[in-house]
């Protein structure tokens, strides 16, 4: 018995049997560019196969070079790159698992001045035009997806998946924004769904019956002119004709204006798109998107709503995520938050992805926590139980040692404990939930309501200090410590709720904690999903074509100001790929944004700034009549303690913000305390 029978029960597709219906969907890490990289790319995917996975999907493999994500990036063209990819498939196939390698070309999304597109149209997000493909060009394109999919089965893949969604090349030959075309290729939907369907219709041909054919279809484009749900249906029928073996979806453009994936988007808010078009074809359907739980992904599958559900960013935070469901240790899986900070924003930037609340994620082979033979096991002390301390304690835990962990407070978390108070970061509470039980389950020795000082850590082999930080508190009058205004409080007592503030409120300094409080003061809580979407202008593909319609207004909670000292766009350093939804919300909530302020007092009236000033200008004195003002002016580190150890003769080491004071940066917290568990 299984408390997830339908995730757990094998399919066949295209001849390929499953042993479950998990699949990690694609994820670009930066692994797939090199061939130097392979030997790491198969340690990772290995790694997700011993964890159980039903069928692994790579990152995007171009078919030709003027389908490049970026400069020479992945690439499947030559039976030389073919065969180096035996190493990627032997290893997981030693594991049990199955694997298809994903085609993608990029189109107008390539970057690269190589890159092609239906139509001679710029993307928003890349700077290179393209160039329009001939007709000739098309053909050709077909054959060297065709060419992928032989090159794939050389090299030991058990399928492919066809990249037909998320904005790239396919995807711009569906959407009439994209596709201006007059010719065989366009014009008419049918025509613009020519290319997609000859290329699985020439790939089936090619390979045979037994090959699995996947098809990553765009449910909806969330961009204007995108594709109605009558074409979609259309497009889904033609490609089984064609002779697909499953469907995959995907949902919105890279260029939308919608989140599909980030924390704030509701779990399995996209799998009513999948059950609207699973009764339209015969084959089977595979859910994607914010499906981050077992539950959620049984949930899914019980309603009938999908055959099969794609996760690829909880298989980064978790490779044992199936595994553990299996044997009744789901409380155990360390749940992916969606923040994409590690994965999606590295990605973008051209790095290395990897995952915030699992930093060995696409580094197996150099962040290895090896066990420790019984004769060299320490006992390890560590102080405070944010997220450093946490992650320092479970890796060095799990690796032997004997661990006590010391917290001031009546709870773990730290800093995290108060960023899961904010609307859309709830999924922060998952984190604590997986370290606590994690530390349960391995024996670490966590004393809650506990100081330790250097007596109490003299005995202990190793002292690793992750006492965090306070909010840093600026000399100003009315808010410097022993002068502060009943109206001021800090950003840490609001999220907390030692201070519930009134109905219009300043938030001083714009980085990512003003933005989250200002989020956190203006947003209502009970926002239901229907709400969710309407709020995003997600409307009924069938009535909006792509899926886009108005946005319906928010009501605010509160009347905010946002307020930093920098001249320039509020906003700016935050995720790459997260930012941009963030700033919406609070636009959106009608959060008033003032840049380049001068902050000069708080009193009765309120708190004085000065706006515009300039080093030749003093700037337009204002009051903003507020009943609080929120400090939210960055961090210091709290690194007393380690400063006594060190004066005590005692080694220790320092993690987190206690090291560095940064934005409550978790993802460097997190690794940096696994990395010292490493080293012990």
């Amino acid at each position: 018995m299984t408390d997830y029978p339908h995730l757990l029960e094998p399919i066949t597709l295209g001849g390929t049997t499953l042993r479950n219906r998990v699949v990690m969907g694609s994820m670009h890490t930066g692994l797939e560019d090199r061939a130097k990289h392979l030997p790491e790319l198969a340690a990772y995917l290995a790694e997700r196969a011993r964890g159980g996975v039903g069928l692994i999907v790579t990152g995007g493999f171009a078919p030709d070079v003027r389908g490049w994500l970026l400069p020479f990036g992945s690439l499947m063209a030559s039976s030389r790159q073919a065969d180096r990819h035996r190493q990627v498939t032997d290893a997981v196939h030693t594991e049990g698992g199955a694997i298809a390698l994903q085609i993608l070309h990029a189109g107008r999304y390539g970057y690269s001045p190589l890159n092609v597109s239906a139509s001679a149209r710029k993307s928003p997000i890349t700077p290179f035009k393209p160039s329009a493909l001939s007709s000739r060009g098309v053909e050709r394109t077909v054959d060297h997806f065709v060419r992928a999919a032989l090159l794939a089965r050389r090299a030991g893949y058990d399928g492919i998946e066809v990249m037909g969604s998320e904005g790239y090349l396919i995807n711009q030959f569906l959407a009439a924004k994209t596709n201006q075309r007059t010719d065989a290729w366009g014009g008419t939907p049918e025509k613009r769904m020519r290319f997609p369907v000859e290329v699985v219709r020439r790939i089936r041909e090619a390979l045979g019956e037994d090959f699995l054919v996947m098809y990553r279809i765009s449910l909806l484009d969330l961009v204007e002119d995108g594709q109605t749900w009558d074409e979609v249906v259309a497009l889904a029928k033609a490609l089984e004709e064609a002779g697909a073996s499953v469907l995959n979806t995907g949902i919105g453009w890279h260029e939308a204006r919608v989140p599909t994936i980030l924390t704030q988007v509701p779990r399995g808010a996209w799998s009513g798109a999948t059950a609207r078009l699973k009764p339209e074809v015969a084959i089977p359907v595979c859910a994607s998107n914010r499906i981050n739980t077992p539950e959620v992904a049984e949930r899914i599958l019980a309603a009938g709503q999908a055959d099969l559900v794609s996760m690829a960013r909880p298989l980064l935070a978790d490779p044992d995520f199936v595994s553990k469901a299996a044997a009744g240790r789901a409380d155990e899986i360390n749940t992916c938050i969606a923040c994409n900070q590690a994965c999606l924003d590295h990605a973008f930037a051209n790095k290395r992805a990897t995952c915030l609340v699992n930093p060995r994620a696409a580094r197996e082979t150099e962040l290895v926590l090896l066990p420790v033979p019984e004769p060299r096991r320490k006992k390890v002390a560590v102080v405070g139980a944010g997220p450093a301390g946490l992650a320092t304690a479970l890796a060095a835990a799990e690796r032997g040692h004997e661990v006590t962990v010391f917290e001031a407070r009546p709870h773990v978390g730290g800093q995290f404990r108060l960023a899961m108070e904010v609307p859309g970061k709830e999924e922060f509470a998952e984190t604590l939930r997986y370290y606590t039980r994690r530390m349960e389950v391995v024996g670490v020795d966590v004393r809650l309501s506990t100081r330790a000082g250097v007596e109490e850590l003299r005995d202990f082999d190793h002292v690793v200090v992750a006492t965090g930080v306070v909010p840093r508190i600026p000399e100003l009058d009315g808010i410097a410590p022993g002068e502060r205004h009943p109206k001021v409080a800090t950003y840490a007592e609001v999220l907390d709720g030692s201070v519930v503030p009134g109905p219009k409120v300043a938030v001083m300094g714009a980085g990512g904690i003003g933005v989250d409080v200002s989020h956190y003061l203006s947003h209502d809580l009970d926002e239901s999903l229907d709400e969710w979407m309407a709020h995003w202008g997600v409307g009924d593909p069938a009535l909006h074509p792509g899926g886009l319609t108005e946005k319906k207004a928010r009501t605010p909670a509160r009347e905010v100001w946002l307020l930093q000292r920098k001249s320039t766009s509020i906003g700016k350093g935050l995720g790459k790929t997260s930012g941009w939804a963030h700033r919406a919300v609070l636009r959106d909530s009608g959060v008033q944004m003032l840049p380049g302020v001068v902050y000069e007092r708080v009193d009765h009236e309120g708190l004085h700034i000065r706006v515009g000033a300039t080093d030749d200008e003093p700037g337009e004195p204002r009051v903003l009549d507020v009943d609080h003002v929120v400090v939210c002016t960055g961090q210091e580190s709290e690194r007393g303690l380690y400063d006594d150890l060190l004066a005590a003769g005692v080694r220790a080491h320092l993690v987190g913000g206690a090291d560095v004071a940064a934005e409550l940066d978790a993802k460097r917290a997190i690794r940096q305390g696994t990395e010292i568990a490493a080293s012990l």
